[in-house]
């Protein structure tokens, strides 16, 4: 009889307790940064296909990030993501088609150039600035 009433004492503590630990358990992981700065967005990487011959010969990867620093910009860049994606990913497939070879290096800075220009033309105004993090050419055989 003893026994009986500890173990159901301990098991009434251990069923209070229970829902304490259960909620540290569901806490949400901590999130990776890439960088501490919170001014900075990271996008995506932006594939093209470049094609030689009427055929596709390769991939090209441009990898960017943002640095908004005005706050109500920054607001506005995250709002604003969907177009700058399109509007991104639309002039790269331009500048893929006519001047991207398999057999050269990109012009990494008329790559920057053109993804500024289109930045500013997006948001109606400058302030965001095109960081490119890695530019890169797959080519197919």
């Amino acid at each position: 009889m003893l026994l009986a009433a500890l173990g159901a004492g301990l098991g009434a503590s251990l069923g209070a307790s229970l829902p304490a630990h259960a909620e540290e358990g569901k806490k949400k992981a901590p999130e990776h940064k890439v960088t501490q700065s919170k001014s900075y967005t990271s996008l995506d990487p932006i594939y093209t296909t470049i094609v030689s011959d009427n055929r596709a010969a390769g991939m090209l990867m441009v990898g960017i990030g943002l640095d908004v620093p005005n706050d109500a910009l920054h607001a506005e860049v995250d709002r604003s993501m969907p177009v700058l994606r399109d509007a991104y990913l639309r002039n790269l497939m331009a500048f893929t088609a006519t001047s991207v070879r398999t057999d050269e290096q990109p012009d990494v800075t008329m790559i920057a150039n053109r993804l500024q220009a289109v930045t500013d033309r997006a948001l109606k105004r400058k302030g965001a600035r095109v960081l490119l993090a890695q530019v890169a050419i797959r080519v197919t055989k």
